[in-house]
């Protein structure tokens, strides 16, 4: 229980902070309703710190069982977000997209991380998962936002083709990716810039979040029930099916169906409430199930650990 109090509590002391400044016009009137900082987080931190994690990573690393699991996991809840969101709750496509992200996608790095430090007591498994998530997750999820706002026909599909030059999240990935299977070295006067401004992502898109708070509106009782089903899919749908399917339809045991079914019920990122903000979708869904589902996993998390840990 410790190892996953200690990596949940940076995340919280991050959004008490945004919330703060928020509450005490810290950072002046405009700030948040014009969304600096969660701009900030897509532009500029976020794809510099996806840029320096794909150009040092291994794709061969998603050629494991374990993978496997975590991604039939993850887009198997993924699509049942999606038709959660269309069926029940009368979603636009874009809103759809975000819904089904809120669902599915696992706070891999600033939770996720130190979770793995902590309970596994290696990275590795982390690592590939969340390589996964940024090869293929967040592409789709873009596509799927970006078919909803273009609405022109032909110029739609023109700014799909173009989505890896236009956004900077795919196209830092992308970059990164070519950089990794070139083997490319690269120098420290390169690297060292993007780090410092990589390392601003969490804390900003935190930041973010926490402000968006004092703006909280009370949902109705529709809103509550789609709040509680997506965080239902987050915390125990996703943990569950991993490990069906990691141990009796891949043979997973021990510590490696262990590191699938942790990883499986981390919480949602809070890259969710930065893609609905960017694209001006309803971020008020995304960022109460970012908060909810970190708040109940404090509590899956332990359990996990403590049945198969």
């Amino acid at each position: 229980m410790n190892a996953v109090i200690s990596g949940f509590l940076p995340i919280w002391a991050l959004t008490a902070c945004g919330w703060a400044a928020g509450r005490y016009n810290v950072l002046g009137a405009q700030a948040q309703a014009q969304h600096v900082l969660g701009r900030f987080a897509f532009t500029f931190a976020m794809p510099s710190l996806l840029f320096l994690t794909m150009s040092r990573s291994h794709p061969g690393d998603l050629a494991r069982p374990g993978v496997a699991v975590f991604a039939a996991s993850l887009v198997t809840v993924f699509a049942a977000g999606l038709l959660v969101s269309r069926w029940m709750f009368r979603r636009k496509r874009g809103e759809q997209a975000i819904g089904a992200m809120a669902a599915s996608y696992v706070n891999s790095a600033n939770l996720g991380i130190p979770v793995a430090v902590h309970v596994l007591h290696d990275t590795s498994f982390i690592v590939a998962a969340a390589l996964f998530q940024m090869l293929f997750i967040t592409p789709l999820i873009l596509v799927l936002i970006e078919l909803d706002v273009r609405r022109a026909g032909r110029e739609r599909w023109t700014r799909i083709l173009q989505l890896p030059f236009r956004n900077p999240v795919i196209g830092a990935s992308a970059l990164g990716l070519v950089v990794a299977g070139l083997g490319l070295r690269l120098p420290e006067e390169v690297v060292s810039p993007l780090r410092i401004l990589g390392g601003g992502a969490v804390p900003a898109a935190l930041f973010a979040l926490g402000m968006s708070l004092n703006a909280r509106a009370r949902p109705d009782a529709d809103g509550r029930t789609e709040r509680l089903i997506l965080v239902g899919l987050k915390v125990a749908a996703q943990p569950l099916l991993a490990y069906a399917l990691g141990r009796w339809l891949f043979g997973l045991d021990g510590h490696a169906l262990f590191a699938v079914v942790l990883c499986a019920g981390l919480p949602t990122a809070q890259n969710a409430f930065i893609f609905a903000s960017e694209y001006s979708l309803d971020t008020e869904l995304p960022r109460d199930t970012v908060l909810l589902s970190t708040l109940l996993s404090m509590v899956s998390l332990s359990l996990i650990a403590w049945q198969l840990g």
